[in-house]
């Protein structure tokens, strides 16, 4: 959830060297230490001393192996826990792993993995225990410069969280920390924290242990697949409030947990809540996590995505904590945080992209999704008016696609371009209930699976029956949109693509009207009966001469 300006513009200066490390590679890269073995399921277990910030726990992992019949093989395997967090042991079923093979480099562990493969499929199937204990990075200004957050609530009790879709979840327990493999069967979760706070994390709440000693442990379980930097466990004086949303697969449990002393505020504002799920069920289709339910839980900065757990942090406010980010005045009559990263739950959550140097599909879905639920609940006008509001803060700095295998992503502009080319998509394409089919039909075909861009590019383009490869190809991998060149004299204007990809052949839109528009001139004629002006919605610059 990077979609702060002054955050776009340190991504753009960081990442404006072009040389990558070693480092960078084993993160961002799924190679041989990572491909040959697949994530079934987490079970993840950390006490938390929140008097020495410091957490110790174990990670059961559930993988899946390719199958090599009746035979031993030794395999290296990538786990990935950043410093200065350790990993105390390793286990392969019941037996130890000898510290010999176990080496680690940098953030990474690598192990030398010795499975059996039998003829039974079931004997594919292994398990690794990872115990680990350390003092996590603390995060300097979450969520963007995320880690651990150890701070405490207005009345002096603890609050602790964490936010780490930057960083990654390795920076807190091991995993496999890359975005192109999610546990197939969920994961459990077991946090240990003071018997006075309540710990809510993702799915269904399973039960709660008292230890004797002062601490109680809080079990959750989540069954669909889910990003690892989306498993997040919030700790304080919570107080739930809890009701149900009549949606389109039936009843959906929704919690929100504030903290104590906010339970009147968060009525009043959690009412975007269900209207957010009511507009983006609508556009995108089911909620995609009914068996897991939907909560917004009160968290010590802004908010994230966190999968059937959103973190909230907009202060009870409209708008981006008070904040109108279209400077159009539309911003200001919904919650932005509850809007945008509930729109997650469908892009980001449900399809998430294999790589983040494609995350333009996380976030200008989602940014789209502020528009198309201003479109449902107050109309295409303000709507239109407020994804071209959101123009002002693109930078047009490096292309939206950023490098692949290094971990990196594009430019901060996936937010607030991809919105903006998403809705010229829509009004070239011009049937907007055909537009929405599209959407539904991209989160039902790809139902919790993750994705490369070049997956939604094309079933964009077979969707909607347009070929729509140069559009994306301006739009994500150039820098900037493409320039419409007007030459008006008395009887016509005449206009062309210009500083644009080879071949680029986007139609333009006269008011409602579709224009045939390539690189070579077109021309259309004016006159008292006729006139051209260019429909807003389409996000290009302009390159004007002549008197209109």
């Amino acid at each position: 959830m990077k979609y702060l300006l002054i955050l776009a513009l340190a991504l753009a200066a960081f990442h404006s060297h072009s040389q990558f490390t070693h480092a960078d590679s084993l993160r961002g890269n799924y190679g041989k230490t990572r491909d040959w073995w697949n994530l079934k399921h987490y079970d993840l277990s950390v006490t938390f001393d929140i008097e020495n910030k410091e957490i110790h726990g174990k990670n059961v992992i559930t993988f899946s192996a390719d199958a090599v019949k009746g035979v031993y093989m030794d395999r290296t395997i990538q786990i990935d826990l950043q410093q200065p967090m350790e990993i105390d042991s390793v286990f392969n079923g019941m037996l130890k792993i000898p510290a010999k093979n176990i080496q680690r480099d940098g953030d990474a562990y690598l192990i030398n993995y010795q499975d059996a493969q039998y003829d039974d499929a079931e004997a594919t199937k292994q398990q690794m225990t990872v115990y680990f204990h350390g003092k996590p990075r603390v995060a300097k200004r979450a969520p963007w410069d995320g880690g651990i957050i150890w701070t405490k609530d207005p009345n002096g009790k603890p609050w602790v969280t964490i936010a780490c879709q930057g960083q990654g979840a390795s920076v807190w327990f091991p995993c496999k920390d890359s975005q192109y493999d999610e546990p197939d069967k969920g994961v459990s979760m077991h946090y240990t924290c003071p018997d006075d706070l309540v710990c809510v994390s993702n799915g269904i709440f399973t039960g709660k242990e008292l230890n004797n000693n002062g601490q109680a442990t809080y079990s959750w379980k989540v069954t669909n697949p889910i990003n690892n930097y989306c498993m997040i466990p919030y700790m304080g004086d919570y107080v739930n409030m809890h009701e149900h949303f009549t949606g389109e697969k039936g009843s959906l449990e929704i919690d929100y947990w504030v903290l104590r002393g906010n339970e009147e505020k968060a009525k009043k504002q959690f009412q975007d809540a269900p209207k957010t799920l009511k507009a983006l069920e609508y556009w995108f289709g089911p909620y995609p996590f009914y068996e897991d339910g939907y909560k917004l839980v009160e968290a010590p900065h802004l908010g994230m995505e966190h999968q059937s757990a959103v973190a909230y942090g907009n202060g009870y406010k409209n708008g981006y904590l008070g904040a109108d980010l279209s400077n159009t005045g539309v911003g200001l009559k919904w919650d932005f945080i509850i809007v945008h990263e509930s729109g997650h739950e469908w892009y980001g959550n449900n399809i998430t992209t294999k790589d983040i140097a494609d995350m333009w599909v996380h976030e200008g879905f989602t940014c789209y999704s502020e528009t198309l639920f201003t479109d449902y609940w107050f109309g295409k006008q303000d709507a239109d008016k407020y994804c071209q509001g959101l123009r002002k803060n693109i930078m047009n700095d490096k292309p939206i696609i950023g490098p692949y295998g290094v971990n990196t992503e594009g430019s901060g502009d996936m937010y607030y371009k991809g919105a903006n080319m998403l809705h010229t998509i829509r009004t070239i394409y011009g049937n907007d209930s055909l537009f929405r089919m599209m959407l539904r039909n991209m989160n039902k075909t790809f139902y919790h699976q993750t994705v490369t861009t070049g997956q939604i590019e094309q079933f964009m383009s077979k969707e909607l029956n347009m070929d729509l490869s140069k559009v994306f190809d301006q739009y994500l991998r150039e820098k900037h949109p493409p320039t419409l060149q007007l030459k008006y004299s008395k009887k016509k204007v005449k206009f062309r693509w210009i500083n644009c990809v080879k071949s680029f052949n986007m139609p333009i839109m006269n008011g409602d009207q579709k224009l045939d528009c390539t690189s070579k001139w077109s021309s259309y004629p004016l006159g008292s009966s006729n006139s051209f002006e260019l429909n807003k919605n389409l996000y290009v610059l302009k390159s004007e001469s002549g008197k209109k």
